[in-house]
C-alpha cells in the first residue's frame, strides 16, 4: 500500500509502527534485516513528494501580533488594526464563538472589520498568529459597536430664557450627550423613562439655538441628531394706536433688534404680518366698523414661536351725523338739524370757533337755531360725532342767511320777444325772475350800479307780470312786482318754394289778418302780399340774404332773414378725368359733392373742395359717376348742378411668360376698377381682348429676343395710359453660351492661379487677393459685390447663424447715450414707447421762444445717408397729441418729402395718429394748413401730394408722401422686389428735386420698418458707387443715432437679402429676370406720376 507523506517531526511515530508490525508479523525473517527493509521502503515510497528528515522535532512557538487595537466603529461593525508579524501572512480573529481568517503579505500593518454586528454591544475578540497548522497563544481586547441615534429628538416648548427638549430612550442606553450651539457639551443619564425630558435653560430671548444629540455606550457614540429651536421672543415695545379712520385703526410699535414676525390679534382672529426691520412699526388694520371698540393684542413671532403678547383698546372714528343741513333762514338766523345717534356726543363748529356738547335725546331728528346773524351772510358749519377720543371725518355745509330785496326795479324797454327790465344791484348776489307766477329764469349779474336784465322768447303782443327775487346762494329775498308788454311778433317760418337761376319764390304764414309785411333784399324793397314774395333779376350761383318784416300799431318786428342761393347754370363747370380721380372747375356757391356710381353696388365718394375746384379721389378706374353739387344751408342741402363722366379704366399690370421659342403669352391680372376690353400692341401688332379675358398668346415671333410691347384698358370710349413691358423669348442659346463663358473664365482663372503659385514674382503686387480674403479684419468691413453672395452663403448656414451673430453684435451699440430730454416729465407723454427714445446730441428740436427741453421736444433723431450725416429724420408715428408739432418739424425743417412704412391701423390697434385730412378741406395743425392736393393708390403703395400752408406768413410747399402698406410690423415684405421698387421711387423724387433738407421716414416706433428702408437707400447707393457693400457697419452706424434701428433679426436678413437680389439682377443670371419682368420693375402707374422711368436708375 501506498503511504502519505509525513512531515519531519511526525515520521518517527510511523517507523516505529511499522517495525512493531514486522515483528509481529513475521516469524521467518530476522528482524534486523526486516527493519532495515521497511526503512528503505519508506524511503522510496516518500522520495517523490518530500524529503523526511529521520529525527525528533518539537511544536513551533508562533509570536501573537502586536499592537492589536480597535481603531473605529459604528453601529454593525468594529474596524481594527495590528502590526504585521515577520513572515506571518495568516492570522485569525475570535469573537462570540465565530472565527474569521485573514490573509496580510504585504503591508507592516494589517487592517480588517468585522461586520454584522449588533448596535450598542460589547465585544471580547481574540487574535492568533497561524502558520500552516500552528498558531499563537492569542491576544485579545475589548471593543464595542455605537449606539443607534435616538428617536423623535424634538422640541417641546420654550420660553424666553429655556427650551424644553424631549426624545425617545434607546433600549438598554442611559447615557446620552448634548451640544447646544456646537459646544456646551452636557452628559445626561436617564434609565427609568422611555421619553427622556431635558430642560436647556439660562438662553437669550428669541434666538435660534443648535442642539446636537449623541447616545453614548462606553467610549463610543451615535451619529448624532441635529434640531435647531427658538427661545421666545419678548413683546414687541410701545405698543399704541397711532390714528384712526371709519374703518382703519393704525397702530405702531418698536421692532426689536432682531428682524422677527408678528401676530396680531383683532377681537380674536389673526393677522401675520411679515418680518420688519428695526425701528418703529406702522400697521393699518383694515375694514373695521366704524365708531367700534376694538381690542387688539400683537405677538412677537419668530420661527412659529410667540411672545408673551400685549394688549390695548383703540376704537375707530365714527361716521358722521346723517342730513345735516339747513332746513330754514330769515334775514338774521338759520335752523340747522340732523340726526342723532346713540353713544355719541357732538362738536359743532361756526367759522373756526367750536362749541362741544352732549345730546341726551338717544336718537331722532335735532335742530338748532342760531340767532343774530347778518343778512346775506354765508356761515360754514362742521359737525363731528365723537367717541372716546376720536372724531369722524366732519360734515361740512354752507348755509346763509336771506338777502334784502333789490331798489329800482322797472321796465326799460322791449321787442317782439323780450323786455329788458333794470334795478339796481346789490354786490355778490344773484337774481330769480318770475314771469306770470312761474319762474322764468336764475341768472348772476356782475357788480355794477345799475342791472339791465332781457327777458327773452317771450310771446309778442302780450302782458307779462314779473316778480323779481335776490338771491344769495339759495336764500330768495321776500320779492318786487312789476308788469309789461311786448311788440308785435315776427313770422314764424320763411320758405324757399322754387329756386331758378335767376330768380327764388318765398312764402310765410301770418297768423293774424291785421298785421302787415315788409320784405328787404340786401336791404331794398321787394313787393310783397300778405303770404308770399318773387325777387327776381338775380345772378347765377349766387347768395342771397331776404328779410321779411311783420308790422302792426307802428311798431315792426325784427327782420327774419332767409340766405338762399340761386342755382349754377350748366355752362359754368369744366371737368378733367383721371383713372382714380375727377377734377373740376365751378363757378357759383357749392360746399359738398357726391359722385355717385352707376353700379349702386359700389360706394359713392364725397368731393374735396377747394374755392372753385372740385376733387373726387379713390374713385374706381373706368367707372361712370353721376355728379351732383350741394349748397349747405342750415341743416338744408341745396342741389346746385349735375352731370355724368367716366373715368379712365384701371392701368393693368401685363407680365410676359415664353412658351418656346417662338411664342409668348402675355397675361395680366385681375385689378380693381371697370373695364370693357383690353387692347395689346407686340412686334407691331395690336390684339383685342375682353372683359373676362385674363391672358393672351402672341405666336410667330423670333428666339432668343426681348420685344417691347404696350397694353391699354378701355371703359367704353375711354383709354387708360399704355403700360410698356418687355417679353422675351426662349433664352436657352442665350443661356448655353453664358455657361461656355463661364467655363472659359473658370479655366482661365484656373491657369492664372497655377502661375502665380509656381510663379509668384510674376505678379508685382503678392497676395493680391489671397490677403483681404484670408485674414478678416476684427473691424467690420465693407463686402465687394464679387464676394457679397459667397458673405450671404457664409452667413446663411446652420439657419442663420452668422446672421444671428451679427444681429447680436449690435444690440448695446449707443445704449449707453444720453436721452435726458426724452425723459422729463413733460416730455414722456410724447414718447408712442417708453424704451424708443432719442439721444440728446442727435434728437431735432423744434423751434421755441421760450427755454427749457420740453416745448422743443419730438421724438425724432437725424439720421446719417450716404452723402452726409443729416440726410434723414427717423421718427415715430404721431400721436394724437404729437400730430401738430409733426407738422412743425416738417416745416422747420423744410422737408419736402415722407417716407411712411406703416398703416394707421394694423392688427386692430393703432400704429399711428392720421396726419393728414380725409377730405378736401384743410386739416388745421396749430400754424399749419395741410390740403391734399393728389392721392394715387397701389397695389403695395399709396403716392400723395400735400400743400402745406404756414398761416402766418401765408408761404406755402409742396411735400411729397410714399405711403407703403404692405409691411407688416416687426416684419418683413413678402417679396423684395416691392421694396426696393418703393425706395427707388423715393430716390428719384431726391435725386430730381435737389434738394439738402432732410427726408423724413416714420414708422410706428420710428425704428423697425424705419431703419430698413434708410439702411436699403444708403447700402444701394454705396453698391452703385464703389461696387461694395458694409451692411453691419452701416447698422451699427445707425445706431449710434437712434435706438433699435433695424428692429429685428428677420428685418436685418431681408436687408441683405435686398442687396443680394438687386446684385442678381444686375448681373442678369437670373432666368426669372425674362418671365417676370414686367412685374418686377415695370410700375407704369407709379412712374407716371413722378414722370420717370424705373429703368434710368442703377439701383
Amino acid at each position: 500500500m501506498k503511504l502519505i507523506s509525513f512531515k519531519a517531526d511526525r515520521l518517527l511515530l510511523c517507523v516505529l509502527f511499522n517495525l512493531l508490525w514486522v515483528v509481529s508479523d513475521g516469524a521467518t525473517t530476522s528482524p534486523t534485516s526486516t527493519v532495515t527493509k521497511r526503512i528503505e521502503d519508506v524511503k522510496r515510497s516518500t522520495s517523490s513528494s518530500t524529503t523526511t528528515r529521520l529525527m525528533t522535532k518539537s511544536k513551533l512557538k508562533l509570536q501573537d501580533p502586536q499592537h492589536f487595537k480597535s481603531t473605529g466603529q459604528n453601529e454593525t461593525s468594529i474596524s481594527l488594526e495590528w502590526s504585521k508579524v515577520e513572515n506571518i501572512s495568516t492570522y485569525r480573529l475570535e469573537y462570540e464563538g465565530k472565527s474569521e481568517n485573514v490573509t496580510q503579505s504585504e503591508d507592516a500593518t494589517v487592517s480588517h472589520s468585522i461586520t454584522g454586528l449588533t448596535s450598542g454591544k460589547r465585544y471580547n475578540i481574540t487574535l492568533f498568529s497561524v502558520l500552516d497548522e500552528d498558531e499563537s497563544d492569542g491576544t485579545s481586547i475589548i471593543a464595542v459597536t455605537a449606539p443607534t441615534d435616538t428617536e423623535s429628538f424634538m422640541t417641546l416648548r420654550q420660553n424666553e430664557t429655556s427650551i424644553t427638549l424631549r426624545w425617545k430612550r434607546v433600549e438598554n442606553i442611559s447615557n446620552y450627550i448634548l451640544f447646544i450651539n456646537g459646544a456646551n457639551e452636557n452628559n445626561i443619564t436617564q434609565e427609568s423613562t422611555d421619553d427622556i425630558t431635558h430642560v436647556v435653560g439660562d438662553l437669550t430671548s428669541g434666538m435660534r439655538h443648535e442642539f446636537s444629540l449623541f447616545t453614548a455606550f462606553e467610549y463610543a457614540r451615535s451619529r448624532g441628531n441635529n434640531i435647531t429651536a427658538v427661545t421666545a421672543p419678548t413683546d414687541a415695545e410701545n405698543f399704541t394706536h397711532l390714528n384712526q379712520n371709519e374703518s382703519s385703526i393704525t397702530l405702531t410699535w418698536n421692532s426689536e433688534n432682531n428682524i422677527f414676525n408678528y401676530i396680531l390679534e383683532t377681537n380674536s382672529a389673526e393677522n401675520n404680518i411679515s418680518q420688519q426691520s428695526p425701528g418703529p412699526v406702522n400697521y393699518v388694520v383694515l375694514n373695521l366698523n366704524p365708531g367700534t371698540r376694538y381690542q387688539f393684542r400683537l405677538f412677537t413671532v419668530l420661527d412659529g414661536v410667540r411672545s408673551r403678547g400685549d394688549n390695548i383698546t383703540a376704537v375707530t372714528a365714527p361716521t358722521n351725523v346723517e342730513k345735516f343741513t339747513p332746513i330754514d333762514q330769515n334775514e338774521t338766523s338759520i335752523t340747522l338739524t340732523w340726526n342723532s345717534m346713540t353713544e355719541f356726543n357732538y362738536t359743532l363748529v361756526l367759522n373756526g370757533n367750536e362749541k362741544n356738547f352732549t345730546q341726551e335725546q338717544s336718537t331722532g331728528s335735532i335742530e338748532h337755531v342760531f340767532m343774530g346773524l347778518e343778512s346775506g351772510t354765508e356761515y360754514e358749519f362742521s359737525l363731528f360725532t365723537v367717541l372716546d377720543y376720536a372724531r369722524s371725518i366732519g360734515y361740512n355745509i354752507t348755509a346763509v342767511t336771506a338777502p334784502a330785496d333789490a331798489a329800482g326795479f322797472m321796465k326799460k324797454n322791449q321787442n317782439e320777444t323780450s323786455i329788458t327790465l333794470t334795478w339796481n344791484s346789490m354786490e355778490n348776489f344773484n337774481y330769480t325772475l318770475m314771469l306770470n307766477g312761474k319762474e322764468n329764469e336764475n341768472f348772476t349779474q356782475p357788480s355794477t350800479e345799475f342791472i339791465t336784465h332781457v327777458v327773452r322768447g317771450l310771446s309778442p303782443g302780450t302782458e307779462y307780470e314779473f316778480r323779481l327775487f335776490t338771491v344769495f346762494k339759495y336764500a330768495r329775498s321776500r320779492g318786487n312786482d312789476i308788469t309789461a308788454v311786448t311788440v308785435p311778433p315776427r313770422v314764424d317760418a320763411v320758405t324757399v318754394t322754387e329756386r331758378t337761376e335767376n330768380s327764388i319764390l318765398l312764402q310765410w304764414e301770418s297768423p293774424n289778418k291785421n298785421w302787415g309785411y315788409k320784405v328787404l333784399r340786401n336791404g331794398s324793397d321787394v313787393a310783397a302780399n300778405s303770404t308770399s314774395a318773387t325777387v327776381t333779376d338775380l345772378l347765377p350761383g349766387t347768395k342771397y340774404v331776404l328779410s321779411v318784416i311783420t308790422q302792426f300799431s307802428g311798431l315792426s318786428s325784427s327782420a327774419v332773414d332767409k340766405i338762399t342761393v340761386t342755382k349754377i347754370s350748366n355752362t359754368a363747370a369744366e371737368w378733367k378725368v383721371t383713372n382714380s380721380t375727377i377734377t373740376g372747375t365751378v363757378e357759383g356757391l357749392f360746399s359738398s359733392g357726391t359722385a355717385v356710381p352707376k353700379q349702386k353696388t359700389r360706394e359713392s365718394a364725397n368731393a374735396n373742395i377747394s374755392d372753385t375746384n372740385v376733387f373726387f379721389s379713390q374713385l374706381i378706374p373706368g367707372e361712370t359717376y353721376s355728379i351732383s353739387l350741394f349748397y349747405q344751408m342750415d341743416s338744408e342741402n341745396l342741389l346746385q348742378y349735375t352731370n355724368s363722366l367716366t373715368l379712365i379704366p384701371p392701368t393693368l399690370n401685363p407680365q410676359c411668360k415664353h412658351r418656346g421659342g417662338y411664342s409668348v403669352r402675355v397675361f395680366w391680372e385681375e385689378v380693381r376698377g371697370v373695364w370693357t376690353s383690353v387692347r395689346i400692341n407686340l412686334a407691331g401688332r395690336d390684339l383685342t381682348a375682353q372683359e373676362s379675358e385674363t391672358e393672351r398668346q402672341i405666336d410667330q415671333l423670333q428666339p432668343a429676343k426681348t420685344y417691347k410691347g404696350s397694353l391699354v384698358s378701355l371703359s367704353g370710349t375711354v383709354e387708360s395710359e399704355p403700360v410698356d413691358f418687355y417679353c422675351s423669348t426662349d433664352p436657352a442659346g442665350v443661356i448655353a453660351g453664358s455657361v461656355i463663358g463661364l467655363l472659359c473664365f473658370f479655366l482661365l482663372a484656373g491657369l492664372v492661379a497655377f502661375v502665380f503659385v509656381k510663379k509668384p514674382d510674376f505678379f508685382r503686387r503678392k497676395n493680391l487677393f489671397t490677403d483681404g480674403f484670408k485674414q478678416p479684419s476684427t473691424k467690420e468691413k465693407d463686402i465687394s459685390s464679387a464676394n457679397f453672395p459667397d458673405h450671404f452663403h457664409q452667413l446663411s448656414l446652420d439657419e442663420n447663424r452668422g446672421f444671428g451673430q451679427e444681429y447680436e453684435d449690435l444690440a448695446a451699440v449707443g445704449t449707453e447715450q444720453a436721452r435726458r430730454a426724452a425723459l422729463l416729465p413733460d416730455n414722456k407723454p410724447k414718447n408712442r414707447f417708453t424704451n424708443v427714445l432719442p439721444y440728446d446730441w442727435c434728437r431735432v428740436k423744434l423751434n421755441s421762444s421760450g427755454p427749457g427741453e420740453t416745448l422743443n421736444y419730438i421724438n425724432a433723431s437725424y439720421m446719417p445717408g450716404y452723402k452726409n450725416s443729416r440726410e434723414y429724420i427717423a421718427t415715430q408715428g404721431p400721436l394724437p397729441g404729437t400730430v401738430k408739432d409733426f407738422w412743425r418739424m416738417i416745416w422747420e425743417q423744410n422737408v419736402k418729402r415722407i417716407a411712411m412704412v406703416t398703416n394707421c391701423v394694423e392688427g386692430g390697434r393703432t400704429k399711428c395718429e392720421r396726419y393728414w385730412p380725409e377730405n378736401g378741406n384743410p386739416g388745421i395743425y396749430g400754424e399749419i394748413s395741410v390740403t391734399v392736393k393728389s392721392e394715387k393708390r397701389e397695389t403695395n403703395w399709396t403716392l400723395r401730394e400735400f400743400i402745406v400752408k404756414n398761416m402766418k406768413t401765408s408761404e406755402e410747399r409742396t411735400v411729397k408722401h410714399f405711403h407703403f402698406t404692405a409691411w407688416p410690423d416687426h416684419g418683413v415684405p413678402e417679396s423684395t422686389d416691392v421694396l426696393i421698387q418703393f425706395r427707388g421711387l423715393i430716390r428719384q423724387h431726391i435725386d430730381g428735386e435737389g434738394s439738402n433738407a432732410p427726408s423724413v421716414v416714420h414708422c410706428s416706433a420710428g425704428v423697425g420698418r424705419t431703419g430698413t428702408l434708410i439702411a436699403l437707400d444708403v447700402l444701394l447707393q454705396q453698391l452703385s458707387k464703389e461696387q461694395a457693400v458694409g451692411v453691419q457697419s452701416f447698422v451699427k452706424k445707425m445706431r449710434l443715432n437712434r435706438p433699435y434701428m433695424v428692429q429685428t433679426e428677420s428685418q436685418y436678413v431681408f436687408l441683405h437679402q435686398c442687396i443680394m437680389d438687386s446684385l442678381m439682377f444686375n448681373t442678369n443670371v437670373d432666368d426669372n429676370f425674362y418671365e417676370n419682368v414686367g412685374a418686377v420693375y415695370v410700375n407704369a402707374t407709379a412712374l407716371q406720376e413722378l414722370s420717370l422711368a424705373q429703368g434710368k436708375h442703377a439701383n
